[in-house]
């Protein structure tokens, strides 16, 4: 019979983050595959744990795939961890478990710590819809569309960021979504010197440019404001004229009267309005 996969998470900063069971199945599996065994040994010896490590990284995820693959098809049983928290989250773990679920071999989670949960509650702005980015790409085409999603999102965004970064990532989001977005910028999360700084955007570019980063950090972003959103966007409608609107909707194959509804919707306007302009009496 195969083994098992079991995603384990483990602690972002305080040892004591990290659950009975995952200390168990630490313990009984046959071998750890360790996104940083310098790391995970760390973890391991505190918890007087003996397990072999194995290396699984960014760097030898395409080699080292297969080989684990196998050794599970073989019958051992796997741990699966990453630095800290929740593997298969903006880490290479993810390729380990759907090659696992492509091959047929059982994987379970073993929840416990997230930077992304932890900074999320400790931020104050508003949890109930939530978007993940990770971190802010350095492609410039893909840093462009996350950019756009920021500026037009409702829900809060949360990013991970390095400190070497942080100010240009804090100017860049301020310049995409306005440097009056409410955000927290919360680091070293769980450990000694944890923090939970509440600002705007603008606020936050301006303390990190006369303040030195230090640490690791996730920076929660809140939602732009509906009803400001919508604003914008029907002004930018009207910025063009009826007739320029209409022939949007008219290109893309619509009948005039739908065209006139979709056009009126747009500007906030009542469709009785365009009808007036777009047919005088």
């Amino acid at each position: 019979m195969a083994g098992i996969l079991y995603v384990c998470a483990t602690p972002i900063g305080n040892l004591e983050d990290i659950t009975l069971r995952v200390l168990r199945t630490l313990q009984e599996v046959d071998v750890i595959a360790a996104e940083d065994t310098r790391q995970t040994i760390k973890l391991l010896n505190h918890y007087e744990i003996r397990t072999p490590l194995v290396s699984y990284h960014e760097h030898n995820k395409r080699e080292k795939t297969g080989i684990l693959v196998r050794r599970l098809r073989e019958g051992e049983n796997m741990a699966l961890v990453t630095d800290a928290g929740t593997p298969a989250i903006s880490d290479p773990g993810e390729d380990l478990v759907r090659a696992c679920q492509d091959a047929g071999i059982e994987v379970t989670s073993l929840p416990g710590a997230s930077a992304v949960i932890t900074a999320l509650a400790l931020s104050g702005i508003h949890a109930r819809r939530f978007t993940f980015e990770g971190f802010l790409p350095t492609d410039k085409k893909e840093r462009t569309a996350v950019l756009e999603r920021l500026a037009g999102s409702t829900c809060t965004t949360i990013f991970y960021e390095a400190p070497h970064r942080l100010a240009q990532t804090l100017r860049a989001l301020a310049g995409a979504a306005g440097s009056d977005r409410p955000a927290a910028v919360c680091r070293e999360l769980t450990k000694r010197h944890e923090e939970a700084l509440r600002f705007t955007l603008g606020q936050a570019a301006a303390y990190y440019e006369e303040h030195e980063p230090k640490g690791e950090f996730v920076l929660v972003v809140g939602g732009a404001d509906p009803e400001q959103l919508l604003q914008e966007r029907q002004q930018a409608w009207r910025e063009i004229s009826l007739e320029q609107h209409m022939e949007r909707y008219l290109s893309q194959g619509m009948d005039r009267k739908s065209a006139m509804k979709a056009v009126a919707k747009d500007r906030g306007v009542s469709k009785r309005e365009i009808y007036a302009a777009l047919l005088p009496e």
